[in-house]
């Protein structure tokens, strides 16, 4: 049960996960710029919107992760 549970969360997040990476934007721009990304810039050149993107990021990696070293650890 918790095996299938931590499972569905592993799927979820690596989904997730590949969106997340897709709407950041590379050398020219990406979809978040569809999303406000060039709106108002910061000091560090960097826009809230691709900040707050890049935090949403790392937490779903870190959940990508942790749950992929659960399900190593249970399964084998």
């Amino acid at each position: 049960m918790l095996t299938t549970a931590v499972l569905i969360i592993d799927v979820l997040s690596a989904l997730g996960l590949v969106f997340l990476i897709l709407l950041h934007s590379g050398k020219g721009g990406g979809l978040s710029d569809m999303f406000g990304g060039s709106v108002g810039q910061t000091a560090a050149g960097s826009t809230v919107v691709e900040k707050n993107l890049d935090r949403i990021t790392i937490t779903i990696a870190l959940v990508f992760a942790f749950c992929t070293v659960i399900l190593s650890l249970r399964v084998g």
